[in-house]
């Protein structure tokens, strides 16, 4: 689907093409001379052949490991090609590079090109230290659909059309209230949201989060990967409806209805979405760590707090950050307990298995209890 046609001149006529094509694969989305280098008469194409050939060479088994990820085995070789292969992808679409050419200021081609693959890794770490959540549209009849710029950011205090979202610009990937959606199958999306942001949810979603500085290894934990959430119809069309909204100019669908997502929601309203939890983990599957200790079989030690930081950066173990996050991350399990009932919407590794997905009628009633019922007028419970 074209979401924006252009008026295209034939010999003289003018006509709109049409907006609806049946197209295959390999001919959806497709741009000429997108990563063609020019010196002077000579044009190359190594950079497409290349690099995008590895980078898409080991990104499609590691993106064929997620989409049946289940916790029965770890290998660490996909997790690290999968993330550079989702921060390519975000900066190699025609919007990617848009954006790119902004930041710069050039509109030379062999510039941002070699750019591009000076900064492939942009996003890494942000991802690795988010809260992974790969939710299912098995029991929806609607499945997902795919845009040109297929990693989609969500926050909810940037509406499709205010500043930070038009042209070739995203919501800020390092505001904490962002959210990273990919999808992985017609079935399966790996949703990527904030650890700050889970533990705050009532902060306002433009700050920048603890530790913005994309330049670092952190330390990643395949154990809290959520999985198990079943999506409904509506949540599937509200997040095809994020999608749609965030493309640059093209969606494609396997069936022609799911093009439409607006027509399957009840409300537009961007920040209401799932009741304001759509692109939210199940908090309740969430550990409240601190500190990690690492030490290697060369003798070298090393520690990261929560966020990244290292013992001698400013922000390690703030305690009074921490103090204030346990407060709200109590509440906001309590309240999304009281919202969702004891079935979790996703569970992690747990010790030596993969956790419950109902929490027994004690646990439920203490996850209750972090987050006491509002009283309404005249002292009256709020439903």
């Amino acid at each position: 689907l074209d979401l924006r046609p252009e008026e295209v001149v034939n010999n003289g006529v003018r006509y709109m093409p049409k907006v609806l094509n049946r197209w295959g694969p390999r001919k959806c989305f497709c741009v000429d001379d997108l990563y063609t280098t020019q010196f002077g008469d000579y044009q190359s194409t190594e950079i497409e052949e290349k690099f995008f050939g590895r980078i898409d060479d080991f990104g499609s088994h590691a993106h064929k490991y997620f989409s049946s990820f289940d916790h029965t085995s770890w290998k660490s070789e996909f997790y690290e090609d999968f993330l550079l292969y989702m921060s390519t992808q975000k900066l190699r679409t025609p919007k990617g590079i848009g954006w790119l050419k902004q930041e710069a200021k050039t509109d030379d081609q062999n510039v941002v090109l070699l750019l591009m693959q000076r900064i492939r890794a942009l996003y890494c770490a942000h991802w690795v230290e988010s809260v992974w959540s790969i939710a299912d549209a098995s029991d929806s009849e609607v499945k997902f659909i795919v845009s040109d710029h297929p990693v989609t950011i969500y926050n909810k205090a940037h509406y499709p059309k205010s500043a930070q979202c038009k042209g070739f610009l995203d919501p800020d990937i390092w505001q904490t209230g962002s959210h990273t959606i990919f999808p992985l199958s017609l079935n399966k999306v790996l949703i990527l949201t904030n650890l700050s942001w889970l533990r705050n949810p009532y902060s306002s979603p433009t700050l920048m989060r603890p530790n913005p500085d994309p330049w670092r290894d952190p330390i990643f934990d395949w154990r809290d990967i959520q999985i198990k959430r079943m999506l409904s119809e509506t949540e599937v069309s509200e997040l095809n409806y994020i999608i749609k909204s965030r493309a640059y100019r093209y969606i494609a669908a396997a069936e022609e209805t799911w093009l439409y997502p607006e027509a399957n929601i009840r409300s537009r309203n961007w920040e209401k979405f799932g009741n304001g939890c759509l692109c939210m983990p199940d908090p309740r599957s969430v550990d409240f760590g601190g500190e990690i200790y690492v030490g290697y079989n060369t003798g070298k030690n090393d520690a990261y707090d929560e966020y990244g930081h290292k013992p001698w950066q400013s922000g390690f173990g703030d305690e009074k950050r921490r103090a204030l996050e346990h407060k709200t991350f109590d509440r906001f399990q309590g309240e999304f307990a009281r919202y969702f009932g004891p079935k979790r919407r996703g569970v992690s590794y747990s010790i030596d298995k993969v956790g419950k997905e109902e929490d027994s009628e004690d646990f439920h009633n203490y996850h209750l209890s972090l987050a006491p019922q509002r009283k309404g007028k005249k002292g009256r419970r709020k439903k």
